[in-house]
C-alpha cells in the first residue's frame, strides 16, 4: 500500500466511526503511555505537526522487545487505520496494526532526546538538527523562498544564467577569496621567488567566486534580462552572526534598466517573496513566531503592505546627524553606513523599508555608473527592519572611457578585466542589477538571528565538519 505524507493525512476530515487503511512513515518525536497503550508522535518532515500513532499493547504484535526499540529518533513504518481522534490537539490519528522499525536510536546516545536544546548546541550537531521542529521549519521556508525566487523571474521573462564558481576575477575587489589550485602547497613551483601559477591547472591563479555579477552583465548585454542564483564564497575571518564563508547569492542583471527601474524591480521582488512565504509557509511561520519572534508575522505583513521610502545617501546622512541618537560609529558624509545607522533609518525614523541611492563613489565598487556631480554613483541599497541592508545594487557604468578610468584610479589590474571592459566597446547599453544575499532574506523571513541557522550546513572559520 502507498504510504501517505503526514501533511496530507492531517488535512483529511473523518466522521465519527469512519476509518481508512493507511501506511505512514517517519521519525519518532516522543513516546508516552502506560502498560496498556502507547502514544507515539511521528513526524516525516512534510510539516511541523506530528501525527499521533496509537498502539494497543494488548495486541501481541506490539511485544515488549519491539516497543523498546520505538524510542525518540527511531524511524518507523506504521500500518493501521486513520480514525477521528478522540483526544485534543489533532483531528485524526492512526490506530496501529503493525509497526516496523527501519532504524533504531539508542535513547542513551541519541542527542535529541530532550526538548529545548539551544541553537548553539544544535550547530554542533548540524547533521541531526534538521530533525528538530525549528530547523524543519527553516529548511521548508528556505525551499519555498528558492522556488518563489525562480518563479518570480521566470514569470517576467528572465533567463537563468549559470555563472562560474571558479574565477580569475574579484568582482568586489575585496581580495578575501579562497584559492583553487592543483599545485603542491608544500612545494609549489616558483619563478623569481614567487609561485609560478603558469604551471597550475588553469595556467593562472584561480579562486572561488564572491559574485556572479560581472559574468551576469555579459549575459544581460545579449539576453536583456538574466538572473543568477548559486553559492558564493568569501574567505573573511569573521565569527559574527551575520557572516558565512559559503553563502548563496541571487543577482539579476537587466539591459536597458536605469536606476529607477532597478529600484522598482527590487521592491516588487522582495514583496513577492515575503507574500509567498505568508501565503505558503503559514504553519512554519506561526511556529517560529511563537517560539522565537512574536512580531515576525506582523513584520512580514508590513513589508507587503508598505511602500519603500526612497532617498539619497546625502539626505540620510543629514537625518542621522540631526537625530540626536548616539551611535557607536560616527556618521559623516563619505563614511560607509553601519548596520546601526541603517536600522535607525528603517525602524525609528521612517518605520518602513528604505532604499538609499547616490552614494559617494569612494565607498562603492568600480563598476557603478558615475553621476554628473563627479562625487557620487547610481548605487542603491535596500534596507529592512531587523536586518539592515538586504539588497545592494546599482546602475552599471556603460561608458568604456569612464569605466577604464575608474579601474586605473583604483589600481585594479586591467588585464584581468579585459573581457568585462570589452563589452563597453561593442554595443554597450545602459544596464542595472542588484545582489540579494539569500541567507539575509531568510534571516528576515524566519526571524532567526544568526545566519548560521538559516543554511543547512554552515561554513565559517574553523568549521567545515561535513
Amino acid at each position: 500500500m502507498e504510504h501517505f505524507e503526514i501533511k496530507k493525512l492531517l488535512l483529511i476530515s473523518l466522521s465519527e466511526g469512519e476509518s481508512r487503511d493507511v501506511v505512514v512513515k517517519g521519525w519518532v518525536r516522543t513516546k508516552r503511555g502506560n502498560k496498556n497503550v502507547a502514544f507515539i508522535a511521528l513526524n516525516d518532515g512534510s510539516t511541523v505537526a506530528n501525527i499521533q500513532i496509537v498502539a494497543d499493547l494488548s495486541n501481541a504484535v506490539f511485544n515488549e522487545d519491539l516497543m523498546k526499540t520505538v524510542s525518540t529518533g527511531a524511524c518507523l513504518c506504521v500500518k493501521g487505520s486513520l480514525t477521528k481522534s478522540m483526544g485534543q490537539g489533532q483531528n485524526v490519528e492512526v490506530q496501529a496494526k503493525e509497526i516496523i522499525v527501519y532504524g533504531g536510536a539508542n535513547p542513551e546516545e541519541y542527542p535529541l532526546q530532550k526538548k529545548g536544546h539551544s541553537l548553539e548546541f544544535l550547530r554542533e550537531i548540524a547533521h541531526l538538527r534538521p530533525r528538530t521542529n525549528t530547523f524543519g521549519c527553516v529548511l521548508r521556508i528556505r525551499n519555498a523562498m528558492a522556488y518563489a525566487l525562480h518563479t518570480f523571474y521566470q514569470e517576467r521573462g528572465f533567463v537563468y544564467l549559470h555563472t562560474p564558481i571558479i574565477t580569475a576575477s574579484d568582482a568586489e575587489g575585496a581580495g578575501e577569496m579562497f584559492q583553487v589550485t592543483t599545485l603542491d602547497i608544500n612545494n609549489p613551483p616558483r619563478e623569481d621567488g614567487a609561485v609560478d601559477f603558469s604551471q597550475d591547472f588553469f595556467g593562472r591563479q584561480a579562486n572561488l567566486t564572491v559574485s556572479g555579477q560581472l559574468e551576469g552583465e555579459l549575459g544581460a548585454l545579449a539576453l536583456s534580462k538574466i538572473y543568477t542564483f548559486g553559492p558564493t564564497f568569501r574567505a573573511e575571518n569573521s565569527n559574527t552572526p551575520r557572516h558565512l564563508a559559503e553563502f548563496w547569492m541571487n543577482e539579476p542583471e537587466m539591459a536597458f534598466y536605469e536606476i529607477k527601474d532597478n529600484m522598482d524591480l527590487a521592491e516588487e521582488f522582495l514583496k513577492y517573496l515575503v507574500k509567498y512565504a505568508l501565503d505558503n509557509c503559514r504553519e512554519d511561520l506561526e511556529f517560529l513566531c511563537n517560539m522565537y519572534d512574536k512580531e515576525l508575522i506582523n513584520r512580514l505583513e508590513s513589508i507587503v503592505n508598505t511602500s519603500f521610502t526612497r532617498l539619497t545617501y546625502t539626505e540620510a546622512i543629514d537625518i542621522l546627524k540631526s537625530s540626536g541618537q548616539k551611535f557607536e560609529y560616527k556618521v559623516d558624509w563619505g563614511t560607509d553606513l553601519q548596520s546601526e545607522h541603517e536600522r535607525y533609518l528603517v525602524e525609528k525614523h521612517f518605520n518602513n523599508p528604505v532604499i538609499l541611492t547616490d552614494y559617494p563613489k569612494e565607498i562603492k565598487a568600480f563598476y557603478m555608473k558615475q553621476n554628473e556631480d563627479g562625487k557620487t554613483v547610481r548605487a542603491m541599497d535596500v534596507l529592512f527592519p531587523a536586518i539592515g541592508e538586504i539588497i545592494g545594487g546599482s546602475q552599471r557604468e556603460e561608458s568604456y572611457e569612464k569605466l577604464s578610468q575608474r579601474v586605473s584610479e583604483l589600481k585594479i589590474n586591467m588585464h584581468d578585466l579585459w573581457w568585462y571592459l570589452d563589452t563597453r566597446k561593442y554595443g554597450s547599453a545602459p544596464h542595472s542589477g542588484f545582489g540579494l544575499g539569500f541567507e539575509r532574506l531568510l534571516l528576515f523571513v524566519t526571524g532567526m538571528t544568526n545566519i548560521r541557522d538559516v543554511i543547512p550546513f554552515p561554513r565559517y572559520p574553523q568549521n567545515a565538519e561535513f
